[in-house]
């Protein structure tokens, strides 16, 4: 599937905050904590547990939380498919800066190793 601009205005549009308590709740219901899914977080985007509470509080979209995150090096290697669409094949850089962080939050909820979906190389 290709994704269209105006899919990815949607997403731009969407506030985080609304969001965010759906991921909470996928990785505590396949027995994941919000400590692990804060950790996956701050991989992805540099935020810590305050900064990213700030972003809550202040209802920001996933426009501006994606501007405001430092991308991981390794975010490139966040592969396969989510919702239909195949990561590397996404034109759109905040659409899928957006499906990234579902695809981590996926591997958490599947009870995926930590170092493996923290993509850490190998020593």
């Amino acid at each position: 599937m290709k994704v269209t601009a105006e899919k990815n205005e949607k997403v731009a549009k969407m506030i985080f905050a609304s969001v965010y308590p759906h991921y909470v709740n996928k990785v505590e219901k396949k027995g994941r904590t919000k400590e692990d899914l804060h950790k996956v977080i701050e991989w992805l985007t540099g935020f810590n547990e305050d900064k990213l509470q700030e972003l809550i509080d202040e209802k920001v979209t996933f426009e501006t939380f994606f501007q405001k995150a430092k991308l991981h090096p390794n975010a490139h290697l966040i592969k396969g498919v989510i919702c239909g669409y195949r990561i590397e094949e996404i034109d759109f850089d905040l659409y899928r800066q957006a499906r990234y962080l579902d695809k981590l939050v996926d591997e958490l909820a599947k009870g995926r190793k930590m170092e493996k979906i923290l993509r850490e190389e190998k020593q």
